[in-house]
């Protein structure tokens, strides 16, 4: 269907970068490489998918003839960001070739038809708004434990929990497990329990901003995000989440106060010193000093003293500091707390919020 338009180059870049992510570089499906253009009264559609992932974005156009096409993604995305000129016209034939003219540069490239473009998802079912602050939040705050496991499918995304007047987010790859609350208000009957996919969080994760509402609407197996201009939409993981509060400890015999920022840079320096295979390094608590230390046979050794509050037993326990490292750098506290028991337990690092994550100890060797 022919198509004419005129756009800034700020705004359609703008609006491809929101949507472009989603398209798969290997496909089999030619039509999954393009991006699908829809010039009507309220502007410029463009909309990608990988069929599990979906994402629309709305961009201000001067639209001189309506209609829709589709046309590659990437290949747009790079012509575009190389023109000079800050107008484009853009002017699709009924054959879906596209004419791109911009000041004194010319592109001709070739689309696909609209009706081969998979349909968008349509909300149905309950529906939630929360904050977009408060859950781009939530989600950096676990999503770095989500399991890449592909075997475990059910640990590949983020179990959310709408119910009892909060909002409860949880990622776990067996070894670890991060957790955060917030309240809610969850309107009766819209309760509702998911697991969103590891591609959705990191998209949701890009275009979340901090001011403003998300709409949410779950629906049988997909859940749709209205973020105002951008929509996405993504497929759920089937099946059922285990039971993560089993795992939590439920009391500790020491708590100890911990910078986060000396103690993310310690575990930094020394890690460069745990050993490949091993991947750990031992924490030794004693009076007052937390001694840090990571070895590797026939490379060398690291040691990191930090001068702590801590009155109690001494306690020696190993962690995988990549994993340790993870919640300290996507937190903002200024202090955390580590909770220990002895040194086959997990260990638990909080901080003054409804945060939790529990860290499987390693073999001291």
């Amino acid at each position: 269907m022919a198509i004419k338009f005129r756009i800034t180059k700020d705004k359609i870049l703008a609006g491809l970068q929101n949507v472009q992510n989603v398209v798969s570089t290997r496909t089999t499906l030619p039509i999954l490489s393009n991006v699908l253009v829809q010039a009507g009264t309220k502007g410029l559609d463009l909309t990608t998918t990988d069929l599990d992932v979906a994402v629309r974005c709305t961009v201000e156009a001067e639209v001189a003839k309506a209609g829709g096409t589709t046309l590659p993604a990437r290949k747009l995305f790079s012509i575009l960001k190389e023109v000079p000129a800050a107008d484009i016209e853009i002017e699709v034939d009924d054959k879906n070739a596209a004419s791109i003219r911009c000041g004194s540069s010319f592109y001709k490239i070739m689309g696909l038809p609209e009706e081969e473009f998979p349909r968008f998802p349509q909300a149905d079912g309950k529906s939630l708004t929360i904050d977009q602050g408060v859950l781009r939040d939530m989600l950096r705050k676990t999503a770095y434990a989500v399991s890449s496991d592909e075997t475990r499918y059910v640990l590949n995304g983020v179990y959310m929990a709408f119910k009892g007047d909060k909002l409860t987010v949880v990622a776990t790859d067996g070894r670890r497990l991060a957790l955060v609350e917030r309240e809610l208000e969850v309107p009766k009957g819209m309760e509702a329990e998911l697991i969103l996919p590891t591609k959705a969080v990191g998209e949701l994760q890009r275009l979340l901003s901090d001011k403003g509402d998300v709409k949410l609407s779950v629906g049988e197996n997909q859940i749709i995000f209205n973020l105002g201009g951008t929509i996405l939409a993504s497929k759920l993981i089937e099946g059922t989440y285990p039971n993560f509060r089993q795992v939590i400890p439920a009391e500790a015999k020491e708590r100890v106060p911990l910078e986060r920022e000396s103690l993310l840079g310690a575990l930094h320096r020394a890690s460069i010193l745990a050993s490949e295979k091993s991947q750990s390094v031992k924490l030794n608590f004693g009076k007052n000093t937390l001694t840090i230390t990571a070895t590797t046979p026939d490379v060398g050794e690291a040691k990191e003293t930090l001068a702590i509050n801590y009155k109690g037993k001494e306690i020696a326990i190993a962690f995988n500091p990549q994993y340790m490292m993870d919640p300290l750098r996507n937190l903002d506290a200024d202090e955390v707390f580590i909770e220990l028991t002895d040194e086959l337990s997990p260990g638990v690092l909080k901080v003054n919020e409804p945060f939790l994550y529990v860290l499987m100890p390693m073999r001291l060797n």
